[in-house]
């Protein structure tokens, strides 16, 4: 049944997905696999839309609408929070530490989180597509990733943050 259901939607999540994703200003890819994520967890718990139609043309819009809100809280990040003339010698220092610390760090990751996760952090401020460009990979699978990434980062850094 699960895979008849998604065999009948898969049509019409691309079709939703393409009409929606221009105005929410995200990759229609992004948006189809956000919405079978949501299937497929709805699946899992044994809860599967009455209406399957009708709950994929909902979910389509309100992801679209997630996304548009969480853009629109997004700022593009600063080298720091303060202007470097302000500080004096000693934070400037700890900076550089916390800078040094983070990606030894990321070096140390398995796999491909390094490449990712410098990808991630460059000046140039890359989009997805350009990373999954540069790396090799689907657009869609950067965000499973780096999140697989941050956790182990975290798991990485907790040992030298308690040591502070």
């Amino acid at each position: 049944m699960t895979h008849d259901l998604l065999t009948l939607l898969g049509p019409l999540l691309t079709a939703e997905a393409t009409a929606e994703a221009y105005a929410s200003g995200v990759e229609p890819g992004d948006l189809e696999q956000a919405v079978w994520l949501r299937l497929l967890e709805r699946l899992d718990a044994d809860d599967p839309p009455a209406d399957p139609h009708r709950w994929l043309r909902s979910a389509v819009r309100t992801e679209a609408r997630r996304t548009r809100r969480t853009a629109r809280a997004e700022r593009p990040y600063g080298t720091e929070p303060t202007d470097v003339a302000d500080r004096g010698p000693e934070q400037l220092a700890l900076v550089a530490a916390r800078h040094r610390a983070l990606r030894d760090a990321v070096h140390r990751l398995p796999g491909r989180c390094p490449r990712l996760m410098m990808a991630l952090l460059s000046p140039d401020d890359l989009t997805y597509r350009e990373i999954a460009g540069e790396l090799g990979i689907s657009q869609g699978s950067i965000g499973p990733e780096r999140s697989r990434c941050l956790g182990c980062l975290r798991r990485l850094l907790t040992p030298e943050v308690a040591g502070d």
